[in-house]
C-alpha cells in the first residue's frame, strides 16, 4: 500500500516504522516502512490481513484516506561496510527486510538474501530483492518454488561455502530464534528485528517489553533491532501467544 506522507518519506531510514490508524476509534497498528519515494512523497507499507483492524486497512481503495500516520519511529538500522551480509526473511518479514538489504548493498557489502515462505504463492518482493542483492535464494517449506527446506537450511548453505560477516533476520519469532541459534553456533554476529511483538508503538503500553542480555528493553523505542544472540526468544514467544485470543476476534 502506497501512502502519501511526504515528510515521513524524506526522513525515514531503514528500520523505521510508522503507526497507522483507520477511523477515529481505530486500533493503532505499527508497520515497518518497506519503501519510500521522496519524489512522489510516498511511503510503502506491506500489510497482512490477520485481524479486524488490518483487514479494515487492506480494504481501503485508491484515493481513500488513512486517519492517522505517525512516524518515522524507532531506531534506524546501523549500517556499515562489513563484508558479506546474509539477510534472512520469512513471510511478511521480507517487507521490513527490503530497505535493510538496499542499505547494506549501497554501503558496499556483498548481500545474500534468503527468502522463506510456506509455499510459492507466499513469496513476496523477490524481484525487488534481486535488484538490490548480489544473490537471492528462495526456500519454500513444500518445495513448490526455489529450494525445499527451512530458512535455516538456506542460511547454513551460505555459511558453509563462504565467510559471512553479519546476518540480519526478520520474520516469525520462532524463525528468528532458530536462525540466531544457527549463527551463534558459527560465531556470526546477528541482528534480529522484533517488530512482530509491537502493539502501541510508543513505549507506553509495555506490551513489547523483552529481555535482551538480561535487561528489559522495549522494542518500539529501544529497537526494533537487537543483537539476536542476546534476545530471550522463549520469553518473546510466550508473550506473543498471550494475545492470540484477542487477535482472532
Amino acid at each position: 500500500m502506497e501512502i502519501e506522507a511526504p515528510l515521513i518519506a524524506r526522513s525515514r531510514r531503514a528500520g523505521h516504522f510508522v503507526i497507522v490508524k483507520s477511523g477515529e476509534k481505530g486500533e493503532r497498528i505499527p508497520l515497518t516502512i518497506a519503501d519510500a519515494d521522496t519524489d512522489r512523497g510516498t511511503i510503502t507499507l506491506v500489510i497482512q490481513a490477520v485481524g479486524k483492524s488490518s483487514r479494515k486497512i487492506c480494504d481501503l481503495n485508491v484515493g481513500d484516506v488513512i486517519t492517522d500516520v505517525a512516524g518515522p519511529l524507532g531506531q534506524a538500522t546501523y549500517v556499515e561496510k562489513v563484508g558479506t551480509v546474509v539477510c534472512a526473511g520469512g513471510g511478511v518479514g521480507v517487507a521490513p527486510l527490503m530497505p535493510i538489504v538496499e542499505a547494506f548493498h549501497r554501503a558496499g557489502n556483498r548481500v545474500v538474501v534468503i527468502l522463506a515462505a510456506r509455499t510459492k504463492e507466499l513469496v513476496i518482493l523477490e524481484d525487488r530483492m534481486r535488484a538490490n542483492a548480489d544473490e537471492v535464494v528462495v526456500m519454500t517449506d513444500d518445495g513448490s518454488y526455489g529450494k525445499k527446506g527451512l530458512v535455516t537450511h538456506g542460511v547454513e548453505d551460505v555459511i558453509l561455502r563462504e565467510k559471512v560477516d553479519l546476518c540480519v533476520t526478520i520474520g516469525p519469532a520462532v524463525m528468528m530464534k532458530f536462525v540466531s541459534l544457527l549463527t551463534k553456533q558459527y560465531g556470526i554476529p546477528t541482528m534480529a528485528s522484533l517488530n512482530t511483538i509491537m502493539v502501541d508503538g510508543s513505549g507506553m503500553c509495555g506490551a513489547c517489553r523483552i529481555t535482551v542480555g538480561g535487561k528489559i528493553r522495549f522494542v518500539c523505542v529501544d529497537g526494533p533491532e537487537f543483537d539476536a544472540h542476546q534476545v530471550d526468544f522463549d520469553e518473546m514467544l510466550m508473550r506473543l501467544n498471550a494475545y492470540k485470543d484477542i487477535e482472532n476476534k
